[in-house]
């Protein structure tokens, strides 16, 4: 048996994409075997209680010791004993740990869980710093257009991640992208239908070869709907696509002010509608602190917003976003565009009104409103995250509202263009897709580099 060790990021949006691959890796060959090495640095609690409810054979989950440093990490003690250990898969956050693949004398491989457009605009961002002496900390406030390969029109200073923007976070970022330079190859959330223009960019040589083996989804989220059950009753009340769903992610919440302006939009709106309204992290946990629900909402929201939109409104804290979205009630969902609430959306057909936050989010608002046609604009350049010492943006009703109504009034082009897509992911993953065949490329490469038996 062939042994891959896997060693993701225990944030859940990271954990459960990679579990997800090794899954469809273990059914694809019945001569491979995966261990997840799980990380104590930053712990998700949701990622315990995911692993609890997996039943996958094959694939073993070993927990690290809590090291004092990132430094004190170590592997060798956890793989010493495989016979035929063939390579490491890293998440891109733990790329520096791709020499200890080159140690051991095997090799390593990436697994990037947003969008190939991205992947080389990272790459692109760094060749500008190396080798045209761009500042991209200089741009924070500037609206300069870059040609970018990965993607099909000039991108605006605007959009570039705060990560690159901000001088504290510009080294690791840049770091991180030469780490991953140093891989054997790059497994990509993504799939060709999708992102043609972009993987085609990739074969330049900037990047290790890739595979777009995506769509990865954790759409066995059966759990989450039994304890939810009077969201879901709730939604099999009302007409079909006529609802509006709202959900930031794991990091997307907002100040008091922020949401009374939604709130005011979606009651302006007259549009059905299912908000995920959360409340802030408490600051004195630390910055990877979790989001909790509001104990009551309404304190929080204009004064008898509740009561007004009774009977078409319904407000949740934590919500089963892969159940809603796969409900014949949404008709559109007004999202932070993180690549795998993209991935969602498109897997169901439902459009996005795009109000990006934070990361590469910008970017990705840019790639589904200019070049696929799949969504619509709330703000594209928006951004949660303070640089220096600017205030964060208060985005007012009468944007948000607009683009609601674009996206469940006027969208009709938006609609249909991503159902098109919603047949396309599928057939991705079925025998015989692209991210089929490319997934059995990939199993076929690496076990092309497997050790053989005396």
């Amino acid at each position: 048996m062939a042994e891959l060790v896997f060693i993701p990021m225990s944030r859940m949006g990271h954990f459960a994409p990679m579990v997800e691959l090794a899954r469809l890796l273990v059914d694809l060959h019945s001569e491979l075997s995966i261990t997840v090495l799980i990380l104590k640095l930053n712990p998700d609690a949701q990622v315990a209680a995911y692993i609890h409810s997996l039943t996958a054979t094959r694939i073993k989950f070993i927990h690290l010791p809590q090291p004092e440093t990132q430094k004190d990490i170590s592997f060798s003690n956890h793989i010493s004993n495989f016979s035929r250990f063939i390579g490491f898969v890293f998440d891109l956050f733990l790329t520096p740990f791709i020499d200890v693949g080159n140690q051991l004398g095997v090799p390593s491989y990436v697994f990037y869980g947003s969008s190939a457009a991205f992947l080389g605009f990272q790459s692109q961002a760094l060749d500008l710093q190396d080798e045209q002496n761009v500042n991209i900390v200089e741009l924070k406030d500037s609206d300069t257009e870059f040609t970018i390969p990965s993607y099909i029109n000039p991108v605006s200073s605007k959009l570039f991640p705060t990560i690159l923007l901000n001088p504290e976070s510009n080294s690791m970022a840049t770091t991180l992208v030469r780490w991953l330079r140093k891989a054997k190859g790059i497994m990509i959330n993504t799939f060709w239908e999708l992102e043609s223009h972009a993987i085609s960019s990739l074969s330049n040589g900037s990047v290790p070869p890739v595979y777009p083996v995506g769509p990865i989804l954790d759409l066995e989220r059966k759990s989450e709907v039994h304890q939810n059950s009077d969201i879901m009753k709730w939604l099999d009340e009302q007409p079909p696509s006529s609802v509006v769903f709202l959900c930031f992610g794991t990091g997307g919440n907002f100040n008091e002010d922020q949401v009374k302006e939604i709130a005011s939009a979606l009651e302006q709106s007259g549009h059905r509608f299912l908000w995920s309204l959360r409340q802030p992290p408490d600051p004195f946990k630390g910055p990877m602190a979790s989001q909790t629900d509001y104990d009551d909402a309404s304190e929080i929201l204009p004064e008898g917003f509740l009561d007004r939109t009774h009977g078409i409104g319904k407000i949740i804290g934590w919500a089963p976003q892969v159940a809603i979205l796969g409900h014949p009630a949404i008709g559109g969902f007004v999202s932070h565009c993180g690549w795998n609430s993209i991935l969602e959306s498109i897997w169901f057909g439902v459009p996005i009104a795009t109000w990006p936050l934070y990361a590469e989010q910008q970017l990705n608002a840019f790639k589904l409103v200019t070049e696929l046609g799949i969504a619509v604009e709330i703000k594209m350049d928006y951004r949660i995250e303070v640089i220096g010492n600017g205030e964060v943006e208060i985005l007012r009703a009468e944007t948000i509202e607009k683009g609601i109504r674009c996206m469940m009034d006027k969208g009709r082009d938006a609609r249909k263009r991503v159902k098109e897509m919603s047949e396309k992911i599928r057939r991705a993953l079925m025998d015989g897709g692209s991210s089929h065949s490319t997934i059995r490329d990939f199993i076929n490469d690496v076990m092309g580099s497997m050790p053989k038996k005396n």
